[in-house]
């Protein structure tokens, strides 16, 4: 598959998250997705020193990334 199909599946996919993430003050943004199809992401806003950031990131974001482009092997902060 093209990078640029997973680029526009990740993307979609943060699009249909951020306003759950908004609607807590809240914001994400994806920096890049590496040849090794590890996205790595900026969170924002309350979410940058939220004690459960990465709990959202696991079991929210990575999760959904995963159903939507399998092969995404991680997702990081950066």
């Amino acid at each position: 598959m093209e990078k640029s199909d997973l680029w526009k599946r990740v993307n979609d996919t943060i699009d249909h998250l951020r306003p759950y993430l908004q609607s807590d003050g809240g914001d994400i943004e994806v920096i890049d997705i590496t040849d090794e199809n590890v996205v790595k992401v900026r969170l924002q806003g309350a979410c940058e020193n939220c004690q459960f950031s990465e709990q959202t990131l696991r079991a929210g974001v990575a999760e959904a990334l995963r159903k939507d482009a399998p092969e995404i092997k991680e997702v990081i902060t950066v």
